[in-house]
C-alpha cells in the first residue's frame, strides 16, 4: 500500500502543474451509424477510403489489434525515410484499445480513418524534426516535435516520456512515437470530455479508475 501512495504520488506531482487547456487532442471520431445512413452521406474523400477500408478490414468491416499490426507493417517497408523495429501486437493492441469507442475491440470505419489521418500527420511531424535524417527523432528534437503534434510537455513529462517510450539514448522510432501520440492523444480527449466544467480536474472513483487505465 505504500508503495502504491509512493508512486501514485510521485506520478501526480509530475502532472499536477499542468494546463490542459495547453494540450490539442483530434477531435473524436463520430459515432457509428447505420451502414447505409453512412454511405448515403459520404463525400469522395470517404467514399474512397471505405473502398480501402473494405479490402484491409475483410467481411466483418472490422480491423483487429493483429490485422492493423500487419496494415501498419507493411506500409512501414515502403518507408526506409523510418527506422523501427516493426509495430508489435502488443502496441497495436494498446493502440486499438484508446481508439475503441464502442467497446468492440476492433477498429470500425471511422475508428481507423480517424487513427490513420493521425498516422499521417504525425508522420509528416516526425520527418519534420529528424533534422538529421537518422529515421529516428533523438532527444534533442522530440519536444519540438511532440509541441508541433499538439502536446507541449513539461520537463517531468517529457523525461517520463523518454524513459517509457524511447531506448537507451533517448531517442525515439516511428513506432513508439505513433504508440506514444496516439495514447497521449486519446487520454487527453477522455479527460476533456470527463472535464465537463473546463476545470482542469476530473474527480475518478475505483472504478472509473480502472476501467479508463486497464483498457488503453
Amino acid at each position: 500500500m505504500n508503495f502504491a501512495k509512493t508512486f501514485i504520488g510521485g506520478i501526480l506531482n509530475v502532472v499536477s502543474n499542468i494546463d490542459p487547456a495547453i494540450f490539442i487532442p483530434s477531435n473524436p471520431p463520430p459515432p457509428r451509424r447505420p451502414l447505409a445512413f453512412e454511405e448515403a452521406h459520404e463525400n469522395d474523400e470517404e467514399k474512397r477510403f471505405r473502398q480501402v477500408f473494405k479490402q484491409l478490414a475483410g467481411e466483418d468491416m472490422e480491423v483487429s489489434p493483429k490485422e492493423l499490426m500487419n496494415i501498419l507493417n507493411n506500409i512501414l517497408t515502403k518507408h526506409g525515410d523510418l527506422r523501427t523495429d516493426g509495430f508489435s501486437i502488443e502496441s497495436c493492441r494498446s493502440m486499438v484499445a484508446v481508439m475503441d469507442s464502442d467497446s468492440t475491440g476492433k477498429l470500425g470505419f471511422h475508428e481507423f480513418k480517424f487513427l490513420w489521418d493521425n498516422i499521417k500527420k504525425w508522420k509528416k511531424t516526425y520527418l519534420n524534426h529528424d533534422a538529421d535524417g537518422s529515421g529516428v527523432i533523438c532527444h534533442r528534437e522530440l519536444p519540438e516535435a511532440f509541441k508541433e503534434a499538439g502536446f507541449p510537455l513539461n520537463d517531468q513529462l517529457y523525461k517520463m516520456i523518454i524513459r517509457r517510450y524511447s531506448d537507451e539514448h533517448g531517442d525515439m522510432d516511428f513506432d513508439n512515437y505513433i504508440g506514444c501520440l496516439v495514447r497521449l492523444d486519446a487520454m487527453c480527449r477522455a479527460f476533456k470530455t470527463l472535464d465537463k466544467g473546463n476545470s482542469g480536474s476530473i474527480s475518478l472513483d475505483v472504478k472509473e479508475w480502472l476501467q479508463l487505465t486497464m483498457y488503453s
